[in-house]
């Protein structure tokens, strides 16, 4: 008996960055889904115990809560992008080889980008 041809998998196929674009867009989907269940869970835990929000505030002010926040607004921001990229590309334009690498180079270093630039926003300042 012969044995079964092998299907091509990671280690036989050149890294390329659609390949990269599109395992990313799944895995901040499920990076999104876990960290908006965290959220819902703080906001029920917090239902309007000040106390509370200020330790969170505080957690939220420290480095690994910099990180955090920065890591997440990562993920919406680059699922965001490569959904739009994915729903352009439905609609039939850039669906060119070197299209497909342009958005695809555009959805990386725009989601860096932003979430600089979303980090560096003044938040919760007060008549700023």
């Amino acid at each position: 008996m012969r044995p079964r041809p092998i299907s091509p998998h990671l280690q036989v196929y050149r890294w390329q960055i659609q390949m990269v674009v599109s395992i990313l867009n799944r895995a901040t989907g499920a990076v999104l889904a876990v960290g908006a269940v965290a959220i819902a869970g703080v906001l029920f835990a917090l239902q309007g115990d000040a106390l509370r929000w200020t330790a969170i505030q505080q957690h939220l002010s420290s480095w690994y809560g910099l990180v955090l926040m920065a890591g997440w607004t990562w993920c919406l921001v680059f699922h965001s992008l490569a959904g739009l990229r994915h729903l352009l590309q439905d609609a039939g334009w850039f669906c060119s080889i070197d299209a497909f690498k342009a958005t695809a180079w555009t959805t990386v270093i725009g989601s860096l980008a932003l979430t600089a630039l979303l980090m560096l926003v003044p938040w919760g300042r007060a008549g700023a």
